[in-house]
């Protein structure tokens, strides 16, 4: 389950586009940032994705991917040309294909790393799911079949591309846009696969292109009721259309890190079989077995991209970090895995991250205002420094990481001192099992 966010220069402060997106997958399901350079490719070259491997192109582009540690593609990334792409989990009445295959993140990757454009990506992506199909294994512990729709932004445009197994229909973004996990794109379209009509005629699901409505004919209704991804999209749509025309960097970080809709009382985390968040938490039970493992907002420009990262789960207790696909990452320690290892960023977090849902409402507010300004300041120098040569960008980035990594070590300091709060039983019980499969004990040893 995740969410994917756009606002176009029409409707951002200074004329940017903006993108946004939470990767929802399982809690101990660490995520990983990774900067993968260009690359050039001998003749009859094969790729490797997550399952199968399919012919190579003779060259690929530089990308930024965040990603599922045990996954080829990304949950969402972006290229050297500032294409930036997220997708979702879609559950549609077209029987899903369980052999190994095409998955959503690898057209992602691949996407990426053959397009130099939005428009160049979504037929990239169309010609792979035509060739291809798409099929195989999205879960890590739990196994998962869905389809896929996407994201897709570069410094001019954005499209939402929506797939039912080989079927498809693409629809241009006008101002902002979000997506959720269902299908969004109804009787309008730009673009569609030849047959998608005929389809859902054949099947009953409507009597002719007059009444043909994509979400409505193709959509499964109970994948799509239980994940709560309608009430999910109009919260971060109405997120983004209050604020249209004025929207910025931190107006992004908001819409990702939104516990309900504008005006809304924030649910419980602890609370609750059913129901869901943008900024979401896992907690008992198949229904909420998703928790936010990591975030990716992007400032995209003709002449240049920042994309803002946390590489860690839960991005209201997350600090986003700047990035750049030219000047590389800093050291965040040792590859994750599905394990507790106290040497990678995503998993030292979760000492912070599991220790403040103890007492989420005592226990966050020790942080929230720090983290905020430590995001201002990181936000008022990147205006200053995007524009210098790539050493000094990668100079900042490494501070940036450095400094939030200082500042957490502090708070879970400070979080430990305060007391815990009565949870849910089956919250507790859910944790606790989470913890156990992961190896994670509660006072980790120092990794200094």
């Amino acid at each position: 389950m995740c969410d994917t966010l756009v606002a176009l220069g029409n409707s951002t402060r200074d004329g940017v586009v903006l993108f946004a997106k939470n990767s929802d997958r399982e809690p101990n399901e660490a995520h990983e940032i990774q900067c993968i350079p260009a690359a050039d490719h001998p003749p009859g070259s094969q790729v490797s994705c997550t399952y199968i491997q399919i012919p190579q192109v003779s060259h690929t582009f530089a990308v930024l991917l965040a990603k599922p540690f045990w996954i080829w593609g990304a949950e969402m990334g972006a290229n050297e040309h500032g294409v930036v792409i997220g997708n979702e989990a879609v559950f549609t009445r077209i029987p899903y294909d369980k052999q190994p295959g095409l998955i959503g993140m690898d057209f992602i990757r691949l996407a990426l790393e053959r397009s130099c454009s939005a428009g160049e990506a979504v037929h990239c992506i169309i010609a792979l799911l035509e060739r291809y199909g798409q099929g195989g294994n999205c879960g890590f512990k739990h196994p998962f079949y869905y389809h896929n729709s996407f994201l897709i932004a570069d410094a001019s445009s954005a499209w939402v591309l929506e797939t039912a197994g080989g079927l498809w229909a693409a629809e241009k973004v006008q101002d902002v846009r979000t997506i959720s996990n269902a299908l969004t794109i109804g009787a309008e379209w730009d673009m569609a696969s030849a047959d998608l009509v005929a389809y859902a005629v054949e099947k009953g699901w409507c009597r002719s292109r007059n009444d043909f409505h994509f979400a409505r004919c193709y959509s499964d209704f109970l994948y799509t009721r239980l994940s709560d991804a309608r009430r999910r999209q109009v919260c971060s749509s109405e997120n983004l259309l209050n604020q249209k025309g004025e929207l910025t960097l931190k107006s992004m970080f908001s819409a990702v890190r939104a516990h309900g809709a504008a005006g809304e009382t924030p649910r419980q985390i602890d609370r609750g079989l059913t129901g869901a968040e943008v900024c979401m938490h896992a907690g008992f039970g198949p229904v909420r077995a998703s928790q936010s493992v990591g975030s990716m907002v992007s400032r995209i420009t003709a002449e240049g991209t920042t994309h803002w990262l946390t590489g860690t789960s839960a991005p209201c207790l997350s600090v986003f970090k700047p990035v750049w696909i030219d000047s590389g990452l800093p050291d965040m320690g040792s590859r994750p895995t599905g394990c507790y290892d106290g040497q990678t960023l995503f998993w030292r977090h979760e000492q912070l991250h599991r220790e403040v849902l103890r007492n989420y409402p005592l226990r966050a507010n020790v942080m929230l205002s720090d983290r905020d300004e430590l995001e201002d300041a990181f936000l008022a120098e990147e205006a200053q420094v995007r524009g210098m040569e790539r050493g000094s960008r990668e100079n900042f980035t490494r501070q940036c990481f450095q400094i939030a990594q200082n500042a957490e070590t502090a708070w879970l300091d400070q979080i430990r001192q305060l007391p815990e709060q009565r949870i849910d039983a089956l919250y507790s019980l859910a944790w606790k099992r989470f913890n156990r499969e992961a190896g994670f004990s509660r006072h980790p040893k120092s990794t200094d």
